[in-house]
């Protein structure tokens, strides 16, 4: 059986409508474990927006700081709560983050508006500060990562860390579908940003959270939430 799995994410306060929102549209609540009815355009049928979203549901709403990872051999899930914890005791609280709707390699995702520095040093951070817990990818792993077609940079990453898409390479996004054609992408692009706008007009301050995946076939949960500055 494969280890768990676990991941420092940021998201939105569970008060913020953004929060419900994605989980609406996903699905799913990683939070709660909730499965929520999706809200749908006309046009698309339910057997379809599962597929799109199959994905970004498994690893339920966020935006990565510190990828994926098996826990190393002599780590623990406590002590990596509790370096967690300490970790966003340290951190000063980040300043609230417009967002918008847009494509990515063909998938959707709420991107920044603006440049995000303090958002990019922090998942910065957060790689280095959590490597120790990580246990190294298995050469499968490594192949399919490789099939992206990674620049050179993204290779160095993916040896030294784990994950091609650290430091230089990274660009902070909170997925919302599986890659899609333009032209289905281009209607649901005008479809969601009509949907989320509401929300995304009241800009939220990100939260650091952990999250667990405790085997390959379950989905990600959301199991903690810290607050920066303590």
């Amino acid at each position: 059986m494969a280890a768990p799995r676990y991941a420092l994410y940021a998201v939105p306060a569970s008060d913020h409508p953004l929060w419900s929102l994605a989980a609406d549209w996903l699905g799913r609540d990683p939070e709660t474990a909730k499965e929520v009815p999706p809200s749908l355009p006309g046009w698309l049928v339910a057997a379809r927006w599962r597929a799109i979203t199959e994905e970004p549901r498994r690893y339920g709403f966020h935006g990565t700081l510190k990828p994926p990872f098996a826990l190393a051999a002599g780590r623990t899930v406590a002590e990596l709560h509790e370096a967690a914890g300490r970790f966003a005791a340290a951190s000063a609280p980040l300043d609230p983050v417009p967002l918008a709707v847009a494509s990515l390699s063909g998938f959707l995702a709420l991107v920044p508006e603006n440049a995000a520095p303090a958002l990019s040093a922090l998942a910065d951070r957060c790689v280095e500060a959590f490597d120790s817990f990580r246990t190294a990818p298995t050469e499968a792993e490594l192949v399919r990562r490789r099939q992206a077609g990674l620049s050179a940079a993204q290779e160095a990453h993916l040896q030294r860390w784990g994950y091609p898409y650290v430091f230089d390479q990274f660009r902070f996004h909170m997925t919302l579908t599986g890659r899609l054609g333009a032209g289905e992408r281009r209607p649901l692009e005008t479809w969601l940003a009509d949907r989320f706008a509401a929300a995304l007009a009241r800009p939220p301050a990100l939260q650091l959270a952990l999250f667990e995946q405790p085997r390959a076939d379950l989905p990600f949960r959301l199991i903690t939430r810290y607050a920066a500055g303590g």
